[in-house]
């Protein structure tokens, strides 16, 4: 016979109001309020604030587990930089083993071939990853080792139809070829636990039913106790016990758009399964031919736009008009901010990661990651959120600018309505709770996950600092 399980929180700030006491029983909030009677586990907040747990709205969970193993040049400046850190990295491998690296951007050294990289790392198989995820660049020695069978699209040839070592949008193929066992993803969970975060909405277009059974089995083996959703651009199995499925994903490559009629198409798709819509819209270019296909289709509520990378004004209307929610990524502000300064012109600063104009506009505005492409810390989201300033500390389009308290409440709202109302620590609701180590007000100054004192997922406690409660 099945006991319940209970855990008692004491002392408690929820709402902004302090000395409170929250009873969890199973996996949900079965009391709040003052002096409740004692369980068989408890937990004493010392007048922390105890917030819903974060969701991040936008990962990539197998590319974010697999950074582990890779060289991250994400702080990368110069060509110099770059040459040392590639060459040191592959120097400390054996021979023969895979270099991987990421967050590489041509502002580095280029847009490298395999002859290039041939020179570079001439002892081993080497894949770089442009910090867009959408090209890898392979030397020979990594050619020769994922050839064989038909060669798609993806692969870059030159003039004479010898790859030149560039692929594009190539993941699914590369995997097939490469046959790599699942990255270990209990670090990532503990990490993500760390946080505060309790969701993970994994966006991946190349998402089947293998991938989606990879990241179940790590949720059942308690790797990733995070609750999941994850979208795909195709049909996805249903697996309740380890996660629900999320919207259709629809990748847009501004150098290779599609027929507005094959957008359409997909969106009709996604409704015949009963799933929303997410569009990846990272240019400006690509954000037109999406709201033209939800014009043309018709949106529901829950249809998203993936990034809002560029959101021209007069955009923002027809967002609005259609009822579409744009999740974005507020750190690219951060950790992006001064390639966007000099990359872009600066009458279209503003138009990047809009937050604020987007929320006035009555538009839902959710936050995320994107990580592996950018770091999956969502206080730091926060605060790029609220100061949008660069690495360098320059200010990009502080128009954009939000306060503490609304830069937490992006990564509050549900899975099925992320922007929408912020869940609640209420009876009834689920236990999945972010403990603070200070009242609301004070974390809110702060926003550093440096004051996350415990993590509670459907019950259970999957963080709690040690020394803590």
């Amino acid at each position: 016979m099945m006991t319940s399980r209970d855990l008692l929180i004491r002392n408690a700030e929820v709402d902004g109001v302090s000395g409170l006491d929250v009873r969890i029983v199973d996996s949900r909030i079965e009391a709040v309020g003052p002096g409740l009677c004692a369980a068989s586990d408890e937990l004493d907040a010392r007048g922390g604030a105890l917030i819903p747990g974060l969701i991040d709205h936008h990962i990539h969970l197998l590319a974010t587990a697999a950074r582990a193993d890779s060289l991250a040049l994400d702080t990368v400046r110069t060509q110099a930089e770059f040459l040392a850190r590639l060459r040191e990295y592959a120097a400390a491998r054996a021979p023969g083993s895979w270099v991987r690296a990421v967050g590489y951007h041509e502002r580095m050294a280029g847009l490298l071939s395999r002859h290039d990289l041939d020179q570079l790392v001439p002892l081993h198989p080497l894949r770089v990853q442009h910090q867009t995820g959408s090209l890898w660049m392979l030397n020979s020695q990594a050619l020769a080792m994922v050839a064989g069978g038909e060669i798609p699209p993806s692969v870059e040839r030159d003039g004479a139809g010898s790859p030149t070592g560039r692929i594009w949008r190539g993941d699914a193929w590369l995997a097939e070829r490469l046959g790599a066992t699942p990255p270990a993803f209990a670090p990532l969970g503990a990490r993500l636990a760390a946080l505060g975060v309790t969701g993970l909405m994994d966006a991946s277009v190349s998402t089947d039913d293998k991938s989606a059974a990879i990241l179940a089995n790590a949720h059942r083996a308690g790797e990733l106790p995070q609750r999941l959703a994850l979208m795909s651009g195709g049909f996805l199995t249903e697996r309740p016990d380890a996660f629900r499925i999320g919207p259709l994903k629809i990748m847009l490559d501004e150098h290779n758009l599609p027929p507005l009629d094959d957008i359409v198409r997909r969106i009709g798709m996604a409704r015949s399964w009963r799933r929303r819509v997410a569009v990846h819209c990272v240019t400006a270019a690509e954000l037109a031919l999406t709201l033209a296909a939800f014009e043309t289709a018709g949106a529901e509520p829950g249809d998203r736009i993936e990034h809002g990378g560029m959101i021209p004004a007069d955009a923002i209307g027809v967002v609005a008009g259609l009822g579409l929610t744009v999740v974005t990524q507020p750190g690219f502000v951060f950790e992006r901010g001064d390639r966007y300064l000099a990359d872009i012109d600066p009458t279209e600063h503003c138009d990047l990661y809009r937050c604020a104009s987007l929320l006035s506009a009555g538009v839902p505005v959710a936050s995320s990651s994107d990580a592996p492409y950018s770091a999956p810390d969502p206080w730091a989201a926060m605060r790029a959120a609220v100061g949008r300033r660069t690495r360098d500390g320059l200010p990009l389009g502080v128009e954009e600018r939000v306060s503490a308290s609304i830069a937490l409440g992006l990564h509050l709202g549900g899975f099925d309505a992320p922007g929408g109302h912020c869940r609640e620590v209420a009876p009834g609701d689920p236990a999945d709770l972010c403990l603070l180590k200070a009242p609301r007000r004070e974390a809110l100054a702060a926003l550093s996950s440096d004051l996350v004192a415990a993590t509670i997922i459907q019950g259970k406690i999957a963080y709690r600092e040690v020394h803590f409660g």
